[in-house]
């Protein structure tokens, strides 16, 4: 709320930005304990989540940037921090650093954008008065534990 307060305070003031917010129904700050807030000094969670997000981002990018918060946690117990694994997930976050995860990506199609696209010949009119008058065809693919299985799906819009 403190931060959505400072970006529009300029234009239209504390105490009407919190006195409309109150009427909306979100009773969360007043203008006086905005400036409470704005003058308070950091709390040492906050200090302390500083401090960590500098070292965290120090080992992530030691690591060739690729720990996750498992391996991470590990790295920052053997560094002497003493951090708990959920409080590395939450920095890790906020630093916007996040593992690299296993497996590769695998692109079953790759559209060439300068080919021309086939022709709906039916015009998205999906009805057929009569077997064997309209098929429609959609293929697929599975992922399996052996890799990928492909599937196709030959349907007769009459009957489907």
């Amino acid at each position: 709320m403190i931060t959505f307060i400072d970006r529009i305070r300029d234009r239209f003031g504390v105490e009407f930005i919190c006195r409309t917010l109150r009427a909306a129904g979100v009773v969360f700050l007043s203008a006086r304990g905005y400036r409470a807030a704005k003058s308070r000094v950091p709390s040492s969670r906050s200090v302390r989540d500083l401090q960590m997000v500098e070292v965290i981002t120090e080992v992530y990018e030691q690591n060739f940037s690729v720990y996750g918060v498992k391996k991470m946690h590990a790295a920052l117990q053997r560094g002497g921090y003493q951090i708990g694994r959920e409080q590395t997930r939450r920095l890790m976050r906020r630093a916007g650093v996040r593992g690299v995860q296993r497996g590769r990506t695998v692109f079953t199609t790759k559209p060439d954008p300068a080919a021309e696209r086939p022709v709906d010949m039916v015009k998205r009119n999906f009805v057929a008065t009569q077997p064997n008058q309209l098929w429609v065809v959609d293929i697929t693919y599975v992922r399996t534990w052996q890799g990928f299985g492909y599937v196709a799906f030959v349907t007769d819009v009459c009957t489907r």
